[in-house]
């Protein structure tokens, strides 16, 4: 059996029991009755583990700066999308508050020594909101279900990198759904059977691809089980409301099976397209919780709420991507054209004059903050901000573009404000640097995955955010086959050293390599890693602010009384 860590802070919240439904008599009381001099003592609810007397409003509200791509695990795509998600279903395995992993529908999990075979055995009281028993077999159903071309899961791909046995196959529609390498040996025990051995495979299971479906909702509905009306889920809540483009309400569900220890009772996100407008809303307390903070406000909201702005980091990157197509322009063909327009890129004044919240420059795809990774050098990145300029005037010349024959092009990133105040520095310092002219154009976030996931553009904004902690979630996406490499790069290299990394002991020679490849093709033009820039109130207990992949469960949350 593998153990599971649990820290103090993750103990604390899953021990608590919701008492605010209980009358002051019931209630536990104050270990101290009587009143301090000229202090009022505070009466009601309290946590049963620390003591802090709860709020009687346990509402968690938060923002979402677009719609999400979907409330299907199988289907959604996006980091908000996968918040929902997340506290509406549950998998095999959670994180705690610093990102270690612990059971969900799991209890515990085996490995064979080859790290190839995988049995996960499961929890007897985990409910679907219907009732209805939480079975291997419903895990057997959602991982087909995602790898079924029928499906078109966006995440397929994911699917296909869990290297799980015939995946590959099912998906490029060579082998029936029914033979993918995962069994329900019995209603609790499931086993997954692997090609290539990946001791990082358990991390890959907190996922929300890898997240139960309910058959009969799905057959039943179709397209529309994700419904209120309709939706049958496994996690501490159910979606009670849904206004597209506007809402979403989740209450808890009393059929999970450890809704006796939830405390948060409700949570909504409001969908606010402006971020300054949503900070607005923060600041008349209409909101809890900020992902985010208007892009170069960090510093002043600091100072204005020290106890509430946060910036921590966090496991993803912010880049921009060339259409290497026959769809994309001729030019992003000449990998002179590519190097010189990220060399002109003056990271440290994105970073420290724009964002101003913390925010490493980037010059390779893969965080310094994933796990056992180490940073390579690369060339370019040991250059002066000078000798790149000067280097990229040499390289665009070279390729034929100056003065007489500009290079034009371009640039799709969606709607935000900070979005298009990158997306106007870069241009400018193309055009000043350049003499490029580079045309801005923004879409909504659904139309504008489409479109980037279609090959309609000629450079766009990419961010990807870490699946689990390795290097890999990164530079899979570099891959010739995945699903994600909107650009369509293909390196024979890249992908054979990914291969071999996938069952080295420490594969990061082979990581090495890869960034410096990506350093020399330079198929993306990395910006920035992320950095936590958010807001919190002082009353929302629990965050787990220490878990670099952002994961977080309304179920480990609780608001005190202010």
């Amino acid at each position: 059996m593998t153990p599971f860590k649990k820290t103090l802070a993750a103990a604390l919240v899953s021990s608590a029991v919701f008492m605010v439904g209980c009358s002051n008599d019931e209630a536990a009381k104050p270990a101290e009755e009587a009143k301090a001099p000229e202090a009022e003592v505070k009466t009601g609810p309290t946590h049963p583990v620390t003591g802090e007397v709860l709020a009687a409003d346990q509402t968690f509200t938060y923002w979402d700066l677009d719609e999400v791509s979907s409330h299907d695990p199988q289907i959604v795509e996006d980091v908000a999308g996968s918040y929902r998600v997340r506290n509406l279903f549950e998998g095999l395995l959670n994180q705690d508050a610093d990102g270690n992993l612990v059971p969900g529908v799991a209890e515990s999990y085996e490995a064979s020594e080859d790290k190839k075979t995988y049995t996960f055995n499961l929890r007897k009281d985990a409910k679907w909101s219907n009732g209805d028993p939480v079975t291997a077999g419903d895990f057997v159903y959602a991982w087909q279900r995602a790898v079924d071309p029928e499906t078109a899961s966006p995440y397929a791909w994911f699917m296909e990198i869990m290297s799980i046995v015939n995946g590959a196959e099912i998906i490029a529609g060579e082998a029936p759904v029914d033979s993918l390498g995962v069994e329900a040996v019995d209603d609790y025990t499931l086993k997954v059977e692997l090609t290539d051995s990946l001791p990082y495979f358990p991390m890959m299971v907190v996922h929300t691809t890898t997240f139960p479906a309910h058959k009969a909702t799905i057959e039943e509905f179709g397209a529309d089980w994700t419904k209120p009306e309709h939706m049958v889920s496994n996690g501490a809540y159910t979606l009670a409301d849904h206004v597209v483009n506007e809402r979403s309400e989740m209450v808890r569900n009393p059929m999970y099976w450890d809704n006796d220890n939830t405390i948060i009772e409700k949570i909504v996100s409001i969908v606010v397209p402006d971020e300054n407008q949503a900070l607005i809303r923060y600041k008349a307390d209409e909101f809890d919780w900020l992902e985010t903070v208007p892009t170069g406000q960090f510093k002043s909201l600091k100072a204005e709420f020290p106890t509430e702005t946060y910036a921590t980091p966090r496991l993803c990157s912010y880049y921009y991507t060339f259409n290497m197509t026959d769809s994309g322009p001729e030019a992003f063909q000449d990998v002179r054209v590519r190097q010189a327009l990220s060399y002109a890129i003056d990271r440290d004044v994105i970073t420290g004059q724009i964002l101003q919240g913390g925010q490493p420059s980037a010059y390779t795809f893969t965080p310094e903050a994933t796990a056992g990774f180490q940073v390579p050098s690369v060339p370019y990145a040991t250059m002066t901000q000078a000798e790149r300029d000067a280097k990229a005037v040499e390289l665009l010349a070279e390729a034929g573009y100056g003065p007489e024959n500009p290079l034009k092009f371009n640039m799709l990133y969606n709607t935000s404000d900070s979005h298009k105040q990158i997306a106007t520095a870069m241009s400018q310092m193309w055009k000043a640097k350049l003499g490029v002219e580079a045309t801005m154009n923004n879409m909504e976030w659904k139309t504008f995955l489409t479109e980037r996931g279609e090959q309609n553009f000629e450079l766009a904004r990419g961010a990807w955010c870490g699946d689990y902690n390795e290097a890999s979630t990164f530079l899979d996406l570099l891959r010739t086959s995945s699903g994600y490499n909107d650009g369509k790069y293909s390196n024979a290299e890249v992908d054979r050293l990914m291969d071999e990394a996938k069952t080295m002991a420490d594969p990061n020679a082979n990581y090495t390599a890869i960034e410096q490849i990506l350093a020399e093709d330079m198929p993306i033009i990395p910006i920035y890693h992320y950095s936590f820039n958010m807001m919190l109130k002082d009353t929302v207990k629990g965050w787990p602010v220490n878990n670099i992949e952002g994961n977080w469960y309304a179920k480990d949350l609780y608001k005190v009384a202010e």
